[in-house]
């Protein structure tokens, strides 16, 4: 497995990227030269320099240690947001799958109402109902995320649930729910950690965009999202506040589609 997905370059690429992006979160007061929230107007922007590495802002606060403690956030979005909406999406249709009739029926009508609206827009209305903040941001897209897992899993369950196995351990006399959990789980669940693994990247990607509309992280929080919207009336005067964190989006979603990318390579029987 570990040579399957060192042998793909743009593998390697997404996983050093990944690599710094980690690094950065967890290392964050070492690796920033600044405070994220010092204000300074004397050195409001500034253009990079060796003192501030990508410049400073409209009120002077250095932006590259903002980038680096941003890293915290993001990944801490997507990580959540992840882990809330995949263990509920995968269970929901390991249900749906295995038990079928009534229960597939009610669980796939409500899967289908999640995903009969814009992800981004139901997003955008539960976290503009439920008020302008990180938690909320990672609530709505928790939310919408979800219903995905649901198909999936429900897909790759229906094309097991009759496997010899699973008529083995029946005929054993198991709990149906303990063949859930114990058999048929853990042999649908590759499709979905797959997506997950690309999710990561996109969860981002939507939070960031929500906290550029002022649905999420809010000021002083150094959320690149946030920041990009910050740096909107100045990018004439100050094309270095909007391009970093644009490129820090870019370069977290582009690691994360690498190495999701890779692991399909890897997972996928098919791609053997």
């Amino acid at each position: 497995m570990v040579r399957r997905i060192t042998s793909s370059p743009l593998t390697l690429i997404g996983l050093v990227i990944v690599l710094i992006i980690i690094v950065c979160a967890l290392f964050a007061p070492l690796i920033a030269t600044h405070s994220p929230t010092e204000v300074n107007l004397q050195s409001k922007l500034e253009a990079p320099s060796t003192s501030h590495y990508f410049g400073t802002d409209e009120v002077g606060r250095d932006i590259f240690s903002r980038i680096v403690y941003g890293t915290r956030i993001s990944l801490r979005i997507g990580l959540l947001v992840v882990l809330i909406a995949f263990p509920i999406g995968t269970i929901l249709g390991a249900i749906a799958g295995y038990f079928g009739g009534g229960v597939d029926q009610i669980i796939m009508r409500i899967t289908d109402v999640f995903l009969s609206f814009p992800g981004i827009i139901l997003a955008m209305s539960i976290a503009a109902a439920l008020g302008p903040s990180i938690e909320n941001v990672m609530l709505a897209l928790a939310a919408t995320w979800w219903p995905w897992y649901t198909r999936i899993v429900r897909s790759s369950v229906l094309s097991i649930k009759n496997a010899e196995f699973i008529e083995a351990s029946r005929a054993l006399g198991a709990n149906p729910f303990r063949i859930l959990f114990k058999e048929i789980i853990p042999n649908s669940i590759g499709p979905a950690t797959i997506q997950a693994s690309l999710d990561l990247g996109f969860v981002i990607l939507a939070a960031a965009g929500l906290s550029f509309i002022g649905l999420g992280a809010q000021p002083p929080s150094p959320e690149w999202g946030a920041m990009l919207s910050n740096s909107r009336e100045i990018l004439r005067d100050a094309w270095w506040a909007a391009t970093f964190p644009g490129l820090a989006i870019l370069l977290t979603v582009l690691g994360f589609n690498l190495v999701g990318d890779g692991l399909n390579d890897v997972l996928d029987p098919k791609q053997r």
